[in-house]
């Protein structure tokens, strides 16, 4: 690969492409019940409860029972069948370049901390570096941090860095060593602060617990691994009796099934720790416990006074949070599910049907979800996972999660580099299934009018997708200064890498956690040709085996162009990559 130029021979080149929104004006309906395999893109979910569904009479109707809107059907009582073209192939050449659509987030542990590991975790598929500020101190965290900033300027990487702040956890105090519970035991927790207490009592870190707890609560201990029912309330006691046996140890996390503590979301604590992560420019905030919109509203503001540009990543795990759920996802710049707390303040069975709801209003916000807890858990001990932790993280990603997480597994775990691999080789197997099913058909991109952003260029963004799906593009070539443009094209689940090029380097590791999206960082010119001559050349230079592009590959550009009156307007452009003797055209 060679210099690159442009050209505008060819019957593709540099021409505008007017939205292909009005396309969908011919669309019909069809039951969910029909003997036929619908493709379609409005939804993940949808795919799921066709593409992979088995077709039969039984067959159960999606949870949200709706008439989709279809562009393509391929009767399959009449005998026809997908037949399978080149482009799956290419495409799982392209799976090769840009590793997976859905991205890892990895927790940096003792394990984990050294800048070799980083680096092998980043080699492994690892794109967003998690820091639990729940451990450690921040001379600890300063050197994750420096050898993840390292590794992005000495190997061009794009490692996104995310600060996880402890948030109001309420623990158990101090044992002098594990203590038995057996069922039907009684147990007291106390808020009480002297050096020693009766036999088997222990106190609580958290004042107020005497006040948010009532007799007839689940106290569940680590989300369940001891639980009691409280009997009685003190003053300064809680008396419970043992409900499951179980080995308590020291400070221990306790959640009340169904409720959530009445503590401030952020703590003096984390405080500390956002002006730590403010100071070394970290990308992402994940504010823990979150149960208001105005907790996230408050962060934001508070960073955008110190000129922070990092996104606030609320995490899903408590019963308040859920029944605001839309309104702190409006108010977050994406959310995690983290599923561990959640599990112990709302019903267990409750928990998958939350996740995939999380994940759906944030696919229609265009705001990333991260799904974590437990994905690859018996791998902190064992170098392989079991079957059920597959088919989870599989489930993550069919449904359109933008990132899964690794907790355990890489901060603690025996396996760090293996879980990583296992995580990136599941969420690369569902994608190729998927595109192994669909590789021949139209399959329009998700529309979004919900979407608070401008609606012209969220139509923009969706019709460039379309467009990439159905010219069966090798890329989607973004070009984008806020970062705005690239997460919406990201929103609708385009078949072909993203590659997104901005001059802003933190928001180039923002977009580490978004589907799909590719992102470099490169100087933006007057002339928008120039741009994209840049951007190709910046391709060129980058390793790739197999290559990026190969002759007469299309690319769909997303971009800027300048009118005649000087003024730039937003183009979608079709351009076809050719070979001469000396140059690498994109035409």
């Amino acid at each position: 690969m060679e210099t690159a130029t442009l050209d505008a021979s060819s019957p593709y080149g540099c021409c505008f492409v007017p939205l292909v929104s009005k396309a969908l004006s011919s669309r019909t309906s069809f039951s969910i019940n029909s003997f036929q395999t619908i493709f379609y893109g409005t939804d993940p979910r949808c795919w799921r409860n066709t593409c992979f569904r088995s077709l039969s009479s039984s067959t159960k109707r999606p949870s949200r029972p709706c008439v989709f809107p279809v562009l393509a059907t391929t009767n399959l009582l009449n005998g026809e069948a997908i037949q399978l073209s080149s482009h799956f192939a290419e495409y799982k050449q392209l799976l090769a370049n840009t590793k997976h659509p859905s991205k890892v987030v990895c927790t940096i542990g003792p394990k984990t901390c050294s800048f070799e590991m980083i680096k092998k975790l980043a080699e492994c598929g690892m794109n967003v570096l998690r820091m639990n500020m729940s451990h450690g101190t921040h001379e600890w965290h300063q050197q994750v941090i420096d050898h993840a900033k390292r590794l992005n300027e000495d190997f061009g990487w794009n490692i996104g860095i995310l600060l996880d702040t402890k948030g109001p956890e309420v623990r158990s105090g101090d044992l002098k060593e594990p203590l038995y519970v057996e069922k039907g035991s009684k147990f007291t927790f106390t808020i009480r602060r002297q050096v020693e207490y009766e036999p088997f009592t222990t106190d609580v870190n958290y004042d107020d617990f005497v006040s948010d707890v009532r007799p007839g609560d689940i106290l569940l201990v680590d989300g369940g691994i001891c639980s009691f029912l409280v009997k009685q309330v003190t003053d300064v006691d809680v008396i419970t009796e043992c409900l499951e046996s179980g080995i308590l140890t020291s400070r221990r996390h306790l959640n009340v099934r169904g409720k959530s503590a009445s503590l401030p979301a952020i703590t003096e604590k984390d405080w500390l720790d956002i002006d730590f992560g403010i100071k070394n420019q970290v990308d992402f905030f994940a504010l823990s416990f979150v149960k208001h919109e105005d907790d996230v509203l408050y962060l934001k503001d508070y960073l955008l006074q110190r000129g922070s540009s990092a996104l606030v990543i609320s995490k899903i795990e408590s019963a308040a949070a859920v029944q605001r759920l839309e309104s702190i996802l409006k108010a977050s710049d994406g959310a995690m599910v983290a599923r561990g707390d959640l599990g112990a303040e709302i019903p267990i069975e409750d928990v998958p049907l939350v996740q995939e709801e999380i994940v759906h209003i944030n696919r229609r916000l265009q705001k990333p979800t991260i799904v974590a807890t437990h994905m690859l858990e018996s791998m902190i001990t064992f170098p392989s996972p079991t079957r059920a932790e597959v088919t989870d993280v599989s489930e993550a990603v069919g449904q359109g999660a933008d990132a899964t997480m690794l907790s355990g597994e890489t901060a603690s775990g025996s396996f760090p580099l293996e879980a990583v691999r296992t995580m990136c080789t599941i969420a690369t197997s569902v994608w190729t299934l998927f595109y192994d099913r669909v590789a021949n058909c139209t399959l329009p991109s998700p529309v979004t009018p919900c979407s608070p952003g401008d609606s012209s260029v969220v139509a923009l963004c969706s019709s460039a997708a379309f467009l990439a799906n159905h010219l069966k593009a090798r890329a989607l070539v973004v070009f984008t200064k806020t970062g705005k443009i690239a997460c919406s094209v990201s929103a609708a689940r385009p078949r072909c890498p993203i590659l997104a090029f901005t001059p802003d380097a933190g928001l180039k590791r923002r977009l580490s956690l978004y589907w799909g999206v590719e992102a470099y960082q490169i100087a933006f010119s007057d002339d928008p040709e120039e741009t994209v001559s840049t951007a190709i050349d910046k391709l060129k230079t980058k390793s790739h085996s197999p290559p990026m592009f190969h002759h007469g590959d299309l690319i769909v550009v997303l971009s800027d162009m300048l009118g005649s009156n000087g003024t730039f307007v937003n183009s979608v452009q079709v351009r076809r990559i050719k070979w001469t003797t000396n140059h690498y055209l994109a035409e």
